[in-house]
């Protein structure tokens, strides 16, 4: 098949982006595929062909902190559109275009959206599942109606947000996030009103609305779902702070334990608490869902879901995937199977 695997974008995830992009197109090359892999966000010529490859050499590294989107504006002459002239057209010359971006109109349902209205074939999950997987509080809201336990939490604009009313309403230690950013872009773990000043400051650089909810102290994990399963857990430890943005894309900065050591029941537990999530959420072929094992109940408090996880060398879906006898080239081809399976 011709398939586009569309990345980078304007987005604070565009280096983790980049990243997946070049394994899942080294990856599909194997498998006997012809790729073009795009960066959405830069212009293509209008005497652009469709240009598919057969060489599976591409590669980029992460680095330690966030892609300056400012230079890279500047970069792609002040540009306004998410998506640069002629990518459509590449994306309608192949059979398939896979999504690898993360964050922001990627991941938020309005790619999803466009594509469809183009009646562009595409892997993942469809806008409605990204728009409310994306949205913080939304899916929040999905979770706890529908009796998943999650953090307790309050929605701040930038306009009506200061320690005091955080300190009044969620409590020390808490979490602060950007409602809709992934990869633990802008994320901290506020102790005391000092921290939290600074968190805030750091947060709403991201987005001008935050999610900061309360701190549950305990064990982390993941639980990727690959067709309507649920793929082994994982435990993931880091061996200093919290699985921040550098910890996550850093080699030998965490330890991820897959299968994790939890009993039968607890396992049990885990996957059906995330295949309920990826339901509620109308999730596609395949997510990841995150959670916090309480230290004092023992319960699984679901944190949030990822409609586009990782694909990078860190990643954590293809670990569970591979603990569960699936290996990269399987897990890429299984995903571009669903979508073109696909009849909504």
């Amino acid at each position: 098949m011709n398939i586009v695997v569309l990345a980078g974008g304007l987005s604070p995830e565009r280096d983790v982006s980049l990243s997946s992009a070049a394994l899942i197109a080294n990856s599909l090359i194997r498998s006997g595929n012809r790729v073009a892999l795009i960066d959405i966000y830069f212009d293509l010529p209008d005497d652009y062909q469709p240009n598919f490859s057969c060489v599976p050499d591409f590669e980029y590294t992460i680095s330690e902190h966030e892609p300056d989107l400012d230079a890279i504006i500047r970069a792609n002459n002040n540009s306004v559109s998410l998506i640069g002239k002629n990518v459509l057209k590449q994306c309608e010359a192949a059979d398939v275009s896979f999504i690898a971006l993360h964050g922001s109109m990627g991941e938020n349902g309005q790619l999803q959206a466009t594509l469809d209205n183009y009646g562009i074939r595409y892997t993942g999950s469809g806008f409605i599942g990204c728009l409310l997987s994306m949205d913080k509080d939304i899916s929040k809201r999905l979770m706890r109606d529908a009796g998943i336990k999650t953090a307790e939490w309050r929605l701040y604009d930038a306009a009506d947000c200061d320690p005091s009313s955080v300190i009044r309403d969620i409590g020390m230690p808490c979490v602060v996030k950007p409602c809709s950013c992934g990869s633990s872009v802008g994320i901290s773990i506020v102790n005391n009103e000092s921290e939290l000043a600074t968190a805030l400051s750091l947060a709403f650089k991201y987005e001008k609305t935050l999610l900061i909810e309360r701190m549950i102290p305990g064990r982390e994990f993941s639980v990727g779902i690959l067709n309507g399963a649920a793929l082994p857990p994982i435990e993931i430890i880091p061996l200093k702070g919290f699985y921040d943005y550098k910890n996550k894309y850093q080699n030998g900065l965490t330890r991820e334990i897959c299968p994790a050591d939890l009993s039968d029941k607890q396992t049990s537990d885990l996957q059906r608490a995330a295949m309920s999530v990826h339901k509620i959420l109308r999730l596609g072929s395949y997510s990841r869902i995150d959670f916090i094992m309480d230290r004092v109940s023992g319960e699984f408090i679901c944190l949030e879901a990822n409609a586009l996880p990782g694909m990078t060398p860190l990643s954590l879906l293809p670990r569970e995937a591979a603990a569960a006898g699936i290996d990269y080239d399987s897990l890429c081809e299984i995903i571009v199977s669903a979508a073109c399976n696909r009849t909504e």
